[in-house]
C-alpha cells in the first residue's frame, strides 16, 4: 500500500512540475508516465497483476496531478496511454493488458477529480491508437483494449458512467473502428434476456 501511494504521489508531483514548466499536458504525461513505468518496472521486475497495478497507479497520479494544476485531463489520458505503450515496447511486455489497465485507471481517476468520463475515456482510446501506430502495433487491438478497460473502470463508478463511457468509445475514433470486448458477465446477462 505504501509503495502504491508513493508511486501515485511521485507521478502527481512530476506531472505538476512538468505542466507548470512547459504548459504542455500530452508531452508531460507521455514523459512522466513512461519514465516512471520504465524505472519502476525495471527495478521491481513486476509482471502480471503487479504490472497492471503499477500502470494503474502511474496513470492515476498523472490524472490527479493534471487536475491539480487545472489542466485538461484529456491530454493526460491520451499522453498517459501513449506512455504506457512506449513502456511496454521498451521493457518487452505484452501491451494489451497494460493498455486496458491504464484506460480503466484514467476513467476511475477522472471520476475521482470530477472530470468528464466520456471525454477521458475517448482520449485514452485516442492515445492507444496513436501509440500503437507509432510503434507499428495493431491500432484496432490497442483501441479495443483501451475501450474495454475504460468501460470496466466506468462500470466500477456507476452503471450510468458505464453507459456514458460505452457511448463515448464505441464507433470510429481517429480513423479506427473500435470494437468493444464485452465482459463475460454482460454476455451471459444478454443470453438470459
Amino acid at each position: 500500500m505504501h509503495e502504491q501511494k508513493h508511486i501515485v504521489e511521485t507521478v502527481k508531483t512530476g506531472i505538476i512540475e512538468s505542466i507548470r514548466g512547459t504548459g504542455e499536458v500530452v508531452d508531460a504525461a507521455i514523459d512522466t508516465v513512461s519514465g516512471t513505468l520504465v524505472h519502476t518496472l525495471k527495478s521491481t521486475g513486476a509482471v502480471g497483476a503487479a504490472l497492471t497495478g503499477t500502470v494503474s497507479d502511474v496513470l492515476r497520479g498523472a490524472i490527479l496531478g493534471t487536475a491539480h494544476v487545472g489542466a485538461d485531463i484529456r491530454g493526460a489520458a491520451k499522453g498517459g496511454v501513449i506512455g504506457v505503450i512506449r513502456t511496454t515496447q521498451e521493457i518487452g511486455v505484452e501491451a494489451t493488458e497494460s493498455i486496458s489497465a491504464g484506460a480503466r485507471a484514467v476513467v476511475k481517476s477522472a471520476a475521482e477529480v470530477g472530470g468528464d468520463l466520456g471525454s477521458a475515456a475517448r482520449s485514452a482510446v485516442e492515445g492507444s491508437i496513436v501509440g500503437a501506430k507509432e510503434l507499428g502495433l495493431r491500432a484496432e487491438e490497442a483501441a479495443s483494449a483501451a475501450a474495454s478497460g475504460a468501460i470496466k473502470g466506468a462500470g466500477e463508478v456507476s452503471a450510468t458512467a458505464g453507459d456514458e463511457v460505452r457511448r463515448a468509445v464505441t464507433g470510429v475514433i481517429a480513423g479506427v473502428k473500435v470494437a468493444v470486448k464485452e465482459p463475460f458477465k454482460k454476455a451471459e446477462e444478454r443470453k438470459a434476456r
